[in-house]
């Protein structure tokens, strides 16, 4: 008798096994059919974003890694699929952290002036599209429109990511400008808050009020201009969702 229930229990706790696995199954692995009949993930799986101080980002999805404007990197990584650079000052454009950053296949993404520079990459203005190892780079144009300090004559960059189903728009150094009011469809909005050069904390919410992201992320301050008290003053004004954080965090961009 006691074998008999040995045998039913163990076939109990393999049945809930079985269940469990099938339970736990990742969604990034469900698939769904659309009205076209095409066969797409439900959820990007993987997406992170990590603020690397300044004005610089590391955004990694699936095997792609994507560096914006790497600046005082302490490290040498270089594990970058692709690096983006918003144009040729020097907090922006280092050609020391690009190296640092960059393996023999990456592919850089940049200011016509930072390629010329550079001695090579693929230079695009605002409005054009690059798309490589199924990310998606489309150049916004990043200036101020009534200070000197980058002029729109410059062609100076934005850039629109578009990994798996997220777009992620990186505003450059800029203030508000109508083709950023233009934008459509941003998950996440990376956007200056710290003054002088680019938006101010103000202004940056007012930039949320335009683009109407789901979550925004500030940078260009705790270094050269703005302090923590901009990002908050920020995050207190906008109208979405934000992430106020310190160099080296990293948050994930699936919710």
């Amino acid at each position: 008798m006691a074998g008999v229930w040995r045998a039913v229990v163990l076939a109990l706790l393999f049945g809930l096994a079985v269940c469990g696995c099938r339970e736990k199954e990742p969604q990034a692995n469900r698939k769904e059919t659309t009205d076209q009949g095409e066969v797409r993930r439900e959820a990007d799986m993987g997406t992170t974003l990590q603020w690397l101080g300044h004005a610089s980002f590391k955004i990694c999805h699936d095997d792609a890694v994507i560096y914006i404007d790497p600046w005082k990197v302490d490290s040498s990584p270089q594990d970058a699929t692709v690096v983006l650079v918003s144009h040729g000052h020097y907090d922006h454009y280092s050609a020391a952290d690009v190296k640092k950053v960059s393996g023999a296949d990456t592919m850089l993404i940049a200011s016509a002036d930072v390629v010329r520079q550079e001695g090579g990459g693929q230079a695009i203005r605002p409005g054009e599209t690059v798309e490589t190892d199924g990310i998606r780079v489309t150049g916004v144009a990043a200036y101020n429109p009534s200070k000197q300090f980058h002029p729109k004559a410059n062609n100076w960059l934005g850039f629109v990511v578009e990994a798996g189903a997220k777009r992620i728009y990186y505003a450059g150094d800029t203030d508000l400008t109508a083709e950023m009011g233009q934008l459509k469809d941003i998950d996440v909005a990376l956007l200056p808050a710290g003054g002088t050069y680019t938006l101010n904390a103000a202004e940056a919410a007012e930039a949320t009020r335009q683009i109407k992201p789901k979550l925004a992320v500030p940078y260009h301050w705790g270094d050269i201009v703005g302090g923590r008290g901009d990002a908050e003053q920020f995050a207190s004004g906008a109208e979405c969702d934000v992430k106020v954080l310190d160099p080296g965090d990293t948050i994930s961009l699936e919710q």
